[in-house]
């Protein structure tokens, strides 16, 4: 109703991802002298009041400002606060934590998706949108506060679940923050694989943004129509989870290099073949190797961060 074609709203949405980073910065000095509980829970507040002024906009200036807002707030705070509390809990199981925290979050996306795609359909995307923003500040928000703790060492716990007596708290305390000394952000960023890690994810998230805006549109024009879109949905869905499993069980026996090398060779194989899919088996195929493929991207970036 605002006028776009998918094109111009891909070019808002570039532009929003890009400036929409800077969003990221500062949020962890948040989270150390705050808390997590605090800032997640004002972020969440914030990100709806975002979404649900979005769903009220009337021009295509005030949509790509809220639509640059939500990147901020949520694509990239909201990111990193959810990784730092992982990493907060977990020191010695980080791998197999956030294995499992990228296996919840493909599953949310699963029922997420179609959820909402079936709200926009019925009430329009306003009343979609509308919805997510009061949800965000009605139940996301108060839940964040209420149930969200820090650390572990808040609840009376020692990292990883184990759990000990009050008295020895100080010395679990002290030996967690033995166990979490390593490289300063400034060293982390003179390191190789900082490096590697973050543009194998970085390509990873530029081709998986590109294709999900125009997957229908690529596929129709290799002959294929709506259907087959949806079932080259289900089958990346199902196939990037399997991708999710089996990073979490690779990441603890392979070096993480050599599981990035492999997941990004798998994606390539996937962006050759696409001008090239011909028959529905080939479509199955092609959709089969993208999600394995980001499935595995995922658990890694969720994984290396703490390392």
């Amino acid at each position: 109703d605002l006028g776009l074609d998918r094109v111009s709203y891909a070019a808002i949405n570039f532009w929003a991802t890009m400036i929409g980073s800077a969003g990221a910065l500062g949020i962890g000095r948040a989270i150390d002298r705050f808390g997590s509980r605090n800032v997640l829970s004002t972020v969440a507040v914030a990100l709806g009041v975002g979404v649900a002024c979005m769903s009220q906009t009337t021009s295509v200036a005030g949509l790509a400002m809220w639509v640059t807002l939500t990147r901020a707030l949520g694509q990239s705070a909201l990111s990193v606060i959810s990784l730092a509390m992982v990493g907060q809990w977990f020191v010695r199981g980080i791998d197999s934590a956030m294995a499992v925290y990228s296996i919840v979050m493909s599953l949310g996306f699963m029922i997420a998706f179609p959820v909402v795609g079936t709200v926009v359909q019925q009430r329009g995307w306003r009343a979609a949108w509308l919805s997510i923003g009061v949800a965000l500040v009605a139940i996301l928000a108060p839940l964040a506060y209420l149930v969200v703790r820090s650390t572990p060492e808040a609840m009376g716990l020692a990292p990883d679940g184990a759990r000990f007596s009050a008295p020895s708290l100080r010395d679990e305390s002290a030996q967690r923050r033995d166990e979490l000394e390593g490289y300063t952000w400034h060293a982390a960023l003179r390191t190789a694989a900082f490096w590697m890690f973050a543009l194998g994810a970085a390509l990873y998230g530029l081709v998986a943004s590109g294709i999900g805006l125009f997957n229908e549109s690529i596929l129709r024009e290799r002959g294929f129509d709506a259907g087959v879109y949806y079932q080259s949905l289900v089958v990346t869905a199902m196939t990037a989870l399997a991708g999710n499993f089996l990073g979490g069980w690779l990441a603890r026996r392979v070096r993480l290099g050599l599981l990035l090398a492999a997941a990004l060779a798998i994606l390539a194989a996937g962006l050759a073949a696409l001008p090239h899919v011909a028959t529905m088996a080939h479509v199955l195929l092609w959709a089969t190797g993208m999600g394995l493929g980001g499935g595995l991207v995922m658990v890694l970036f969720f994984s290396v961060w703490a390392r």
